[in-house]
């Protein structure tokens, strides 16, 4: 019995006269998901794409979870291929069906006739495959409210198709359809599930990593690098660039002033940041950021960090408590890796009584004391890239 996997494109559906642009956005990272999985036919109509493999050993499990990490996916699901003939459907469905149905009680059949050239109408269908369905699998009821499970007959252009229910997909906007910013990454729980939510959006993303060696070890650097390959599994792969950042923290250790050392620091951060993200065609710069979760982040503290860059600044999690945040990281495999015990630069050099309420003029008073065009050329110059996916 053949298989195919159908795919529903939810928001991608209101985008109008530019929707096949979206689709096509999504179909190519589609193709490169299941490509080493094997060969596979990708057709769309009507706000469904259909996914049929070539090959009859073809993993579908490994198919759909990949599938479900795809932004612009908002629901799919395995369905049994059959003729467009009512006796077909039935000789096909009922056994197809048989694992789903053994441990539920009630269902209900939902029909969908897109071709209008198929002689039974939606009511007739649902009506007619309920009734072998409670003939076959005597154990069940039928219950049109709250069912246990939903039972789908989709006759379509193609074929027709039986499945049972379906599942949720990742939802958003495909990658790169909403541009392209620049990530700035840490090994905290914050900016990975910023850079997710971002890419949610089809925005490609530029990781831009400080590490500041020996205060930072490798070990730190691969904890970065190993939460992008996470967020990858979702966005496609990310460009990495990592940033020497060690003589522009200890400069701001020696000449400024302790209180506005994370400041400082978050400012030459944005600098260096915008630098490559425009030469990597960034429209905008991500962070992590969440007013009032630490003491550099009060609005008064991020009006100064963003003085730093005429960079658009996106903060997807500006209004979120840590435990959402936190939620979202264990949704997308993060909480673990971001936990793990390797500073980053962020937590170094740290005051212990920060400038809550700064004001912009005597923190660039105390930049002053730096030789800062001397210092982000050098850390721009010695930057290194790497692509994670």
């Amino acid at each position: 019995m053949k298989e195919i996997i159908l795919i529903k494109n939810g928001e991608l559906a209101l985008k109008g006269l530019n929707r096949s642009n979206f689709e096509d956005a999504m179909i190519k990272q589609l193709r490169r998901r299941l490509k080493p999985l094997g060969e596979v036919e990708i057709k769309k109509a009507q706000s469904t794409v259909f996914v049929q493999p070539a090959d009859e050993h073809f993993d579908f499990d490994e198919a759909l979870r990949r599938v479900s990490m795809i932004f612009g996916i908002a629901a799919f699901s395995r369905a049994a291929v059959c003729d467009k003939d009512m006796d077909d459907i039935i000789a096909k469905g009922v056994p197809y069906l048989k694992d789903a149905l053994a441990g539920v009680k009630t269902f209900k059949v939902d029909a969908k006739r897109a071709d209008k050239r198929f002689p039974l109408d939606s009511p007739q269908i649902c009506a007619r495959f309920g009734e072998v369905l409670l003939e076959a699998y005597p154990h069940l009821k039928v219950d049109v409210k709250n069912p246990d499970i939903r039972v789908v007959v989709e006759v379509r252009d193609f074929a027709a198709y039986v499945r049972a229910g379906q599942l949720h997909g990742a939802g958003g906007m495909p990658v790169p359809t909403g541009g392209k910013a620049g990530i700035l990454i840490s090994g905290g729980i914050d900016s990975p599930v910023a850079a997710w939510m971002m890419a949610k959006r089809g925005i490609e993303l530029f990781a831009v990593h400080f590490a500041s060696p020996p205060y930072t070890g490798p070990r730190a650097e691969m904890k970065v690098k190993e939460l992008l390959r996470k967020v990858a599994a979702y966005s496609g792969r990310i460009k990495l660039a990592v940033v020497p950042f060690t003589e522009i923290q200890e400069q701001i250790s020696e000449n400024c002033k302790e209180e506005y050392f994370t400041l400082i620091m978050r400012r030459y951060m944005m600098r260096i940041a915008e630098i490559l993200a425009r030469r990597h065609d960034c429209k905008a710069l991500i962070t992590g950021e969440s007013v009032g979760q630490v003491a550099s982040q009060t609005m008064a503290a991020l009006g100064v960090t963003d003085a730093a860059t005429d960079m658009l600044v996106l903060r997807p999690l500006i209004g979120m408590d840590k435990e959402e945040i936190i939620a979202i990281s264990r949704k997308i495999d993060t909480f673990d890796i971001s936990t793990l015990p390797y500073e980053d630069c962020c937590t170094v050099f740290t005051p212990k009584h920060p400038r809550t309420r700064p004001e912009l003029d005597k923190v660039i008073e105390a930049e002053g004391a730096l030789a800062a065009d001397e210092m982000i050329k050098r850390a721009v110059d010695s930057t290194v890239f790497e692509w994670i996916e």
